[in-house]
């Protein structure tokens, strides 16, 4: 029988209705596919893309050449520009500004590899020591509020290049659905005195039915209203409310972790197209007390239409502790 579950972080409900598939996994998955073909981002090909902002390179190797690990440029059609100013204004009951921001480009390899998982847990670790200096770096500038990680992989979830990349974009304005978030957060730390994810994490921790996998560090876990089937989320168990402040020790767990989630995704769905993306607080230090950062990963299984579109309410065929269960099944 179908219910409405309620996320207590985003307050989005989502009508989970299992009787529309009979299995976990009996539905068309949008999978991923190699093409082959000229590709920009792999070693040897640095003049095809704009000069490196940053890169993790062998000793003694120069900029915009061979040598590198992992390698960051500016994305050649960016959605935002940091040359621009803000130039706030008017226009009637609306607000315009200019399109200030950055958008960067992180080549996770010099190996054409189709997904974050092919690398060794140290190559996955490196990546995310770039998103965490990228993220300290851009935070200095005054005029940014908030820096979004995110990853396409595969057609179906909007990636162009299929070399694996993430992308990173920084904006003036902290969007409205991490707004959302950091409100609800505030809210239970007021009646609580404690931090929402932490509490999350405590719960599905003592449960234990949706929980995918436990490192030392990091927990994966199926959400109580996933709002897509296998819809996994990772979280620290400690409390860290920046991405960018997450101890460089704890990132081999997290590499750990991260990429043994992808490949049960892979071997459950037959390598699907995913997204991810890296929920952190803005930049300062306002929210420290009750958010805490956590990674999103969406395989790209159903399709969002016209019930979603007109009212935010999401109708997922999977139960989440039947995906967690048939997930954590999975021996990688």
């Amino acid at each position: 029988m179908s219910e409405f579950r309620r996320d207590p972080l985003s307050g989005r409900w989502v009508i989970v209705a299992p009787e529309r598939s009979a299995r976990p996994t009996d539905f068309p998955v949008e999978r991923r596919y190699g093409v082959g073909g000229f590709c920009p981002f792999c070693e040897g090909n640095e003049d095809k893309t704009p000069p490196e902002i940053f890169s993790i390179r062998k000793d003694g190797t120069a900029p915009n050449g061979p040598g590198w690990r992992v390698r960051v440029v500016p994305n050649r059609f960016p959605a935002l520009q940091m040359e621009d100013s803000l130039a706030r204004q008017g226009d009637g009951l609306c607000r315009r500004m200019n399109g200030l921001g950055a958008h960067e480009v992180i080549i996770e390899s010099p190996r054409h590899v189709l997904s974050l998982c092919e690398l060794d847990c140290a190559g996955v670790k490196e990546v995310f020591l770039t998103y965490r200096g990228r993220l300290r770096g851009l935070r200095e500038d005054p005029r940014l509020a908030y820096g979004m990680i995110f990853k396409n992989v595969g057609a179906a979830a909007g990636a162009t290049v299929e070399h694996s990349h993430s992308q990173l974009i920084a904006t003036p304005v902290v969007p409205a659905m991490v707004r959302t978030e950091l409100r609800n957060a505030r809210k239970h730390h007021e009646a609580h005195g404690a931090c929402l994810l932490c509490d999350i994490l405590s719960a599905e921790l003592a449960a234990g039915v949706r929980v995918v996998a436990r490192g030392d560090h990091f927990v994966a876990l199926a959400p109580f209203a996933a709002r897509f089937p296998f819809e996994t989320w990772v979280l620290p168990k400690a409390h860290v409310p920046h991405f960018e402040e997450h101890p460089a020790e704890a990132l081999d767990d997290l590499a750990a972790t991260l990429c043994g989630v992808l490949r049960r995704l892979d071997a459950a769905l037959g390598s699907p197209a995913y997204n991810y993306l890296i929920h952190t607080s803005p930049f300062g230090r306002r929210f420290d007390a009750y958010y805490h950062w956590h990674i999103e990963i969406i395989p790209c299984v159903t399709r969002v239409a016209g019930f979603e579109w007109g009212t935010g309410v999401y109708i997922n065929p999977v139960l989440p502790e039947s995906a967690a269960a048939f997930l954590t099944e999975i021996r990688v």
